[in-house]
């Protein structure tokens, strides 16, 4: 019997691709999956999950597509983190050294929606990240762990307005702030090291972590993120609250997430 549909993961690193696989295999009976691997980024365990699963490094995009295509991929999702030190190592094949020269500005928007044009090129589509996922995008207020202060809520208005701005620069969706201040903005390095510093500076006292889409975000990729290594990067930094934008922020592991909320006492609250 055919597949009902065939979806291409492109997967990096974190629970990111397993939460879709188990997703599309609860919304969508009879799909067949094929995910696009990276060396050193995805998760081994991925392969057990996979109807059919190739090996690439980064940057070897017309390998990668020449495999969808056998595989008879017509859609495609791309999700999970590159780490930036191998972004910086790459090797890229024609078909990146082309695409790049095509590219004047290179920020995730951009690289990203150049290589969703090169796979509609091969008639592959990539979809919204949130795919399958609308049960991971939590409504406007209190989420998970304690909940948030009045001064922790001053905070998260507050961070709310910087990161929007931010994020229409394309800097990054993330900022750490303290009673009024902002200590860490999220650029290149991702959320983990923002999170890092600006717990750093904070000394672990009334710290807050603010994660935002950016405005008129394409949910194709670069959708915000908070998953159960956020949580552990917050609990290590000292950061006590995490604020999210409702509606617009995938929560992964929702039930792990807030069992490690519970036990750090960060609390997570969605703001509209």
């Amino acid at each position: 019997m055919a597949p009902s549909r065939i979806i291409g993961i492109i997967a990096g690193s974190g629970v990111y691709p397993e939460t879709f696989i188990a997703a599309a295999r609860r919304h969508s009976p009879g799909v067949k999956l094929a995910v696009a691997a990276f060396h050193g980024e995805t998760k081994p365990e991925l392969a057990d999950q996979a109807d059919a699963i190739e090996w690439f490094r980064v940057a070897q995009l017309g390998k990668m597509i020449k495999f969808f295509k056998r595989e008879g991929v017509t859609e495609a999702v791309m999700m999970g983190q590159i780490s930036p030190k191998n972004l910086f190592d790459l090797r890229p094949d024609l078909r990146v050294l082309m695409m790049l020269a095509r590219v004047k500005e290179r920020n995730a928007e951009t690289l990203f929606g150049a290589i969703a044009e090169e796979l509609a090129k091969d008639g592959i589509t990539v979809l919204n990240a949130t795919t399958f996922l609308d049960d991971h995008l939590p409504g406007p207020g209190h989420v998970c762990g304690p909940a948030l202060k009045k001064r922790q809520l001053t905070d998260a208005e507050f961070g709310f307005r910087i990161a929007k701005q931010t994020s229409a620069l394309d800097i990054g969706q993330s900022v750490v702030v303290r009673r009024g201040t902002v200590l860490a903005v999220e650029a290149f390095e991702g959320t983990n090291d923002c999170i890092k510093r600006g717990g750093e500076l904070g000394r672990g006292k009334e710290v807050i972590l603010v994660k935002v889409s950016k405005p008129n975000q394409d949910f194709r990729f670069d959708v915000p993120v908070v998953g159960p290594q956020t949580i552990e990067t917050c609990a290590a930094a000292g950061v006590t609250g995490i604020a999210i934008e409702a509606g617009r922020t995938l929560l992964l592991e929702r039930n792990g997430v807030a069992a490690l909320c519970e036990r750090h006492r960060i609390g997570i609250h969605a703001v509209e």
